[in-house]
């Protein structure tokens, strides 16, 4: 991979850090078992004021992987996680990887309809989760169905009193105790675990499904153990603390790729605190921040969004702060600069996908003030490039708009059961991300949007993103989402979505074009403008267009209906 170099984005990288360092790759196992020894007693996970140290975390998955051997769970085994961001989940994650199973992540959100699919899929017969919710209720039915074959279930109570709803499971429902797997797995320890390869599937992670039926992204244990590298050998050099020292919120959902790899896992490399929350709300984070001292957030735009807007927030003590990134999706701009006046810190970010473990670009801590709106540069071991929309093997030179390609040992090696969708995928090696963004002469990294949400108005391409980017300036609004609908006379036409600031006027459509007008072309202002009291938004967090975009095509069937 390095046949290119100095690749444009050396020259701008932070001192010590080197495109070419080694990057450690192991199975997961492997990786677990170093950094639970070398930080035995420190607290790796703290959950509802309990804390459970690295030590307490080995025995727990040792105890949980044995009782799952003896179910039958083995390589290649596919076992599925319906969990949200409890305990549960990492000790299961890592006792299915040490069982040689592979994860099948499910999002407590799911459909019934997105969960049969995805377990039908992925051939998952077994499932593990929680009396949070309804997830209990929903497993019991998928395995009445017979999507399942055996149904493992956590009590909730099992971390103390706690808030969240939960379901009562009678005494006679065919499922499995977690605390009686973990009873039965321990009284068969030691045991000897299945050697396994770093090639081997560690993870079938589900994505795309906004546009069709999900794909499962086969991460293997060198994907991810390879992108836990990564992240090292571009942190390392420009660490503001020393391992261990760190306490890291973690309310972005363990079931989505981002808190997975680049929150979870980094953050039990090095020896800190992971705080599992299991859903965001101001009041819980401004706590953990103030009174617990959370030294490290990673979180979504929306969040930053809404921690902004709280009445009094200029006044919060955010000192223990050390670093806070965002990830998941674009940061508009309006939401960075005022969190950074209130915090003293820059909103981190970068850019990544499922399909890279996710690691990407990283804006870098010495980044120019003037490489606003940058994803950053792409990390250690990882070469991407611009090339045309309408033909991939055409590179652009710095400046132009194209789609981003990306290749490095953290990127998945294609989809499950879906050979041609993987065959389309890949170009010359590079993974085609679906992405449109430019690169400058120093290597970094801008997206613009993504290739599916582009419209075409009028003969011009038109990018939802960089509309949405400009409405954020409004004073008046608080979040927005762009999508492209029919339009007679322009083929597409740009609409928006807004929901307003508390106790913010609203404004009709011209006013918002007359706004909008310095900001961009007279093909850019939207057509169409809708106010909503909410903005659907995906399991992690992210502003959502798909609920938006069938509302519309459902008004459109209807009004066709209606003139027939």
């Amino acid at each position: 991979m390095g046949e290119e170099r100095p690749w444009p984005w050396e020259k701008s990288y932070p001192p010590g850090v080197c495109w070419d360092a080694p990057l450690a790759i192991a199975t997961l196992p492997e990786m677990f078992d170093a950094f639970t020894a070398r930080w035995g007693g420190k607290p790796a996970l703290e959950y509802r004021d309990r804390k459970t140290t690295y030590a307490e975390l080995r025995a727990a998955v040792d105890s949980a992987a044995s009782g799952l051997m003896d179910l039958g769970v083995g390589p290649r085994t596919a076992v599925a996680l319906y969990l949200p961001n409890t305990p549960y989940h990492p000790i299961a994650f890592f006792a299915v990887l040490r069982c040689g199973g592979r994860v099948v992540n499910l999002s407590p959100l799911d459909a019934e309809r997105e969960l049969a699919f995805k377990l039908k899929d992925s051939g998952a017969r077994l499932l593990v989760t929680t009396n949070v919710g309804v997830m209990a209720s929903m497993a019991l039915k998928l395995k009445a169905d017979g999507l399942v074959d055996q149904v493992i279930v956590g009590d909730d109570a099992a971390f103390g009193p706690s808030a969240l709803p939960t379901t009562p499971i009678a005494a006679d429902a065919p499922v499995i105790s977690f605390e009686r797997l973990n009873e039965d797995g321990a009284d068969r320890l030691p045991r000897e675990w299945p050697r396994l390869d770093v090639e081997d599937i560690a993870l079938l992670q589900y994505t795309g499904g906004t546009t069709g039926r999900p794909k499962g992204a086969m991460l293997t244990h060198a994907n991810l153990s390879a992108a836990a590298a990564i992240y090292k050998a571009w942190s390392d050099p420009q660490r503001i603390s020393a391992p261990g020292e760190d306490k890291v919120i973690c309310v972005l959902p363990l079931f989505h790729m981002y808190a997975l790899s680049a929150v979870m896992l980094r953050c039990l490399c090095e020896g800190n605190e992971l705080m599992l929350r299991p859903r965001f709300d101001v009041a819980t984070t401004l706590n953990d921040i103030e009174v617990k001292r959370a030294t490290m957030f990673p979180g979504v735009p929306t969040m930053w969004i809404a921690l902004s807007n709280t009445p009094g927030i200029e006044q919060r003590d955010f000192s223990s702060l050390r670093r806070v990134s965002s990830g998941g999706a674009p940061l508009p701009i309006e939401v960075a600069e005022p969190f950074r006046r209130l915090t003293g810190h820059a909103l981190g970010g970068g850019w990544g996908m499922t399909e890279t473990s996710p690691a990407g670009t990283s804006v870098p801590l010495n980044c120019s003030p003037e490489k606003t709106g940058t994803v950053g540069l792409p990390m250690p071991g990882i070469a991407m490039d611009i090339v045309a929309l309408d033909n991939p093997r055409r590179r652009l030179p710095p400046g132009e708009k194209g789609e981003i390609r990306i290749k490095g040992p953290n990127v998945t090696k294609g989809y499950w059961n879906a050979p041609q969708e993987t065959a389309a995928a890949f170009v010359e090696g590079y993974l085609l991300t679906g992405d449109i963004g430019t690169m400058d002469e120093d290597g970094y990294f801008y997206v613009v949007d993504r290739k599916k949400d582009m419209l075409v108005s009028g003969g011009f391409n038109v990018y939802p993103h960089a509309i949405e980017e400009a409405i954020y300036e409004h004073p008046a609004v608080a979040e927005v989402v762009v999508i492209g609908v029919p339009d007679a006379y322009r083929g597409e036409a740009a609409k928006a979505f807004v929901q307003l600031k508390s106790g913010a006027v609203g404004f009709t459509l011209d006013e918002l074009r007359a706004f909008l007008a310095d900001k961009l072309g007279r093909h850019e202002l939207p057509h169409h403008l809708e106010f909503r009291d909410a903005l659907p938004k995906t399991a992690v967090g992210k502003l959502s267009k798909k609920e938006l975009i069938a509302e519309e095509r459902h008004k459109q069937a209807a009004a066709r209906s209606a003139a027939e």
